[in-house]
Order: C-alpha cells, then sequence, then structure tokens
C-alpha cells in the first residue's frame, strides 16, 4: 500500500475514533498488525480470564495466538467436546476479564454493526465480561447503518458461510436470501450506538485489510 493510502487510511480512523469517543467508547489506530497486537496485550494484566467470539481478524493479526500462549485464564470453546461443556464455557464466557471479537462493520459516525448466528458474540459485546475489545480492519468501515447490513450479508456472510458450511444461500450463491435455514447466521443483527460503561468498549482499528 502506498504512503498516501496509508495515511488516508489513518486519517478516516482518526475522525471514527472522536466519534466512538462521543458514543462513550474508545478508539486506537494501528498501521499494522505487530503495533495493534503489542498494544492489546500491554493492556492484560497477567492471570486475566480471557475469551473470544468467532473472529478471523484476530486470528489474521497474531492475536488469537498470542492469547493462548499467555499467561493467562484462557477461555476457549473450542475444546467443548459436549453440549453441557459448551454451556459451561458459554457461561463463563460472560464472566470473562476480557472478550475479543472484531465487528462485521463499524460506521463513520462511530456505530459498531454485527450479525451473529447463535448470539454469544453479541451477547457478550452487550453484556457480561469487563472489558471487549474489537479488532476491526479498515476494510470493514462504512458510511452508516442502512449500508452495512447489505455489506454484511453479501460481502461478509458469503464467505463465512464456506468457512463453516452452513448450507445457506450466502454460501451456495454468493448472496443473501433472506433465509430461515438451520445454519442462517443472520438470527441476531445488533447496532451498537452508545456504551453506558465507560471503559469497557475499546475498538482497535488496524490499518490492513482483515477478516471479511
Amino acid at each position: 500500500m502506498n504512503e498516501i493510502k496509508k495515511e488516508a487510511r489513518k486519517r478516516q480512523a482518526q475522525s471514527i475514533i472522536k466519534n466512538l469517543e462521543k458514543r462513550n467508547m474508545e478508539g486506537y489506530y494501528y498501521p499494522t498488525c505487530e503495533e495493534a497486537r503489542n498494544a492489546i496485550l500491554s493492556w492484560i494484566p497477567d492471570g486475566a480470564s480471557v475469551t473470544w467470539g468467532g473472529s478471523e481478524s484476530i486470528k489474521e493479526c497474531g492475536l488469537l495466538d498470542a492469547l493462548k500462549n499467555g499467561n493467562y485464564e484462557v477461555l476457549d470453546r473450542s475444546n467443548a467436546r459436549t453440549k453441557e461443556e459448551q454451556r459451561a464455557y458459554l457461561q463463563k464466557a460472560v464472566g470473562a476479564d476480557y472478550f475479543f471479537m472484531s465487528s462485521n462493520a463499524v460506521t463513520l459516525d462511530g456505530q459498531l454493526v454485527n450479525i451473529d448466528g447463535n448470539g454469544n458474540r453479541v451477547a457478550c459485546l452487550i453484556n457480561g465480561p469487563k472489558y471487549v475489545v474489537l479488532v476491526v480492519g479498515m476494510n470493514k468501515i462504512v458510511s452508516d447503518v442502512e449500508s452495512a447490513v447489505p455489506r454484511i450479508r453479501n460481502i461478509a456472510s458469503p464467505p463465512n458461510g464456506v468457512r463453516l458450511h452452513t448450507n445457506t444461500p450466502c454460501e451456495i450463491t454468493g448472496k443473501c436470501g433472506d433465509c430461515h435455514a438451520p445454519g442462517c447466521m443472520c438470527s441476531q443483527i445488533v447496532i451498537t450506538r452508545h456504551n453506558r460503561h465507560t471503559g469497557r468498549i475499546k475498538v482497535v482499528f488496524v490499518g490492513e485489510e482483515l477478516g471479511y
């Protein structure tokens, strides 16, 4: 990426961060994954309980591996082998010190827009964990809420469907079918327009493309 595009991304992120502040959310910008990852890890004290929602962004930036290998109490849903174990994980996740995720879209005026299938990811965003840290590539920026949902359904959901083998119209055709299939990923649509708990939600923008 040339220097002009890098500077444009930085300025756009800084503008959105100011709007996040009006909504009582913290915003940060780092040009690279390495810088973002190092900053985030510096916030987490040893022994803190950490967990995450489904997110390709935190994988791609190397944060997921760093969390798993860090000196933390790691709550990893992938280790659950039965429905009972999954339920126990979800109960613990709600009480975690740190919950990590991305956002399916962030608007220029600082609203977070997320679509979820089971709802556990957006549930923890809304309430529960002490801190929620979102890692967001600049490819997730949209002009407003009205343009966020079509972007998520028709740009982000098709590759997610392929990844998760949902057998939904978006996986099969590459286009949202507004479905009610068993594997529907659009069961919940959540718009976060304000954070009532100061310091809880932190949005980390990365000057790279991450996730879908």
